[in-house]
């Protein structure tokens, strides 16, 4: 690795090398290490996170940059069982940007703090040259009180199996089908959506919860890699088990994508104890987002670290880690 390319943000591979070499060799310590996605500080009591927005286009159906930015950093507390409470908000905007555009994007993050019941409490504003980026950059830092402790994804073991919330990829597919203009005349719209009610559910239900993660860059593959890697598990997965829309399948065939690599910005990945899964599930399909909620797997022992895609034709091949760079900039 010589120079950065567009790869190393991805979700994938290149970006795991990117971290991994990089920043966690610099940043090395016991917290950064768990890499879940947000750090757990203060004794497990509050969990801790930052997410950057740089999504093209601004607009698309379904959402737009600042719904995201929101959405973003509350989801990544909520997946280590924390209430989201308060939020930091850094723009980076471009001169000659719309005030009426900025002012819908801080509508969509006022509208979406007030779901989460969480506030902006700090913030930054820079504006820079024409050129300097692309129209407008968000970063957001939230803090959140942990309501379930123990949520990792450094526990997994063979008594859970796997869940997801809901079908995969609509985030993906539709970035792509509105920055290439495709002329649609579908439902499809992103799945961006706070995910803190959803858990919360859960954690009322009484369902142990073992790990939680939002699936968003290199979407369902990557996630599931991570798990396997971190807990040293085989994932076993039902590929007919995966809920993926019709919309989804058929831009996913139409330009030779991996539904499963495709970025998601409201769907979770679950490990539920076993005995509780149908359970997880039915709490679940209460949320009308959550329909589609799916057992998809089970972890065993059979390929430490690896993550395998069992076929309805009984044939099995390893789901690898997304590389190359699939979609830039869909978050």
């Amino acid at each position: 690795m010589t120079n950065i390319t567009l790869a190393h943000g991805n979700g994938g591979v290149e970006n795991n090398e990117l971290i991994t070499n990089i920043f966690y060799s610099a940043f090395k310590n016991e917290i950064l290490e768990k890499s879940e996605d947000a750090a757990v500080i203060e004794n497990g009591n509050l969990a801790f996170s930052t997410d950057s927005f740089t999504v093209s286009p601004l607009f698309f159906n379904g959402a737009d940059i600042g719904k995201l930015a929101v959405c973003g950093t509350c989801n990544d507390l909520a997946m280590m069982g924390a209430k989201p409470k308060y939020l930091t908000c850094s723009v980076i905007i471009e001169e000659g940007f719309e005030v009426e555009q900025l002012e819908k994007i801080v509508a969509s993050m006022k509208e979406e703090l007030a779901k989460n019941e969480a506030i902006v409490v700090s913030g930054d504003t820079k504006v820079v040259p024409k050129g300097s980026v692309d129209k407008i950059f968000i970063n957001t830092t939230g803090v959140g009180e942990i309501q379930y402790k123990g949520i990792s994804s450094n526990n997994i073991t063979t008594d859970d199996m796997i869940l997801v919330s809901r079908d995969i990829g609509a985030h993906g597919a539709t970035i792509f089908a509105a920055r290439e203009g495709m002329d649609m005349s579908t439902t499809l719209k992103s799945d961006c959506n706070s995910l803190y009610p959803q858990v919360k559910a859960l954690i009322d239900s009484g369902v142990k919860i073992t790990a939680l993660r939002d699936a968003t860059r290199g979407g369902l593959s990557a996630v599931l890699n991570e798990w396997a890697k971190q807990s040293n598990v085989c994932i076993e997965v039902e590929e007919d088990k995966i809920p993926v829309s019709d919309e989804v399948k058929g831009i996913c065939e139409m330009l030779g994508f991996e539904a499963s690599n495709l970025a998601n910005e409201g769907t979770f990945v679950l490990a539920i104890a076993k005995d509780d899964a149908q359970k997880a599930i039915d709490v679940l399909k209460k949320f009308p987002e959550a329909t589609n909620a799916a057992i998809i797997g089970k972890v065993t022992d059979q390929y430490e670290q690896k993550v395998v895609l069992n076929s309805a034709w009984g044939t099995k091949r390893f789901l690898e880690t997304p590389t190359g760079e699939l979609l830039p900039r869909i978050c």
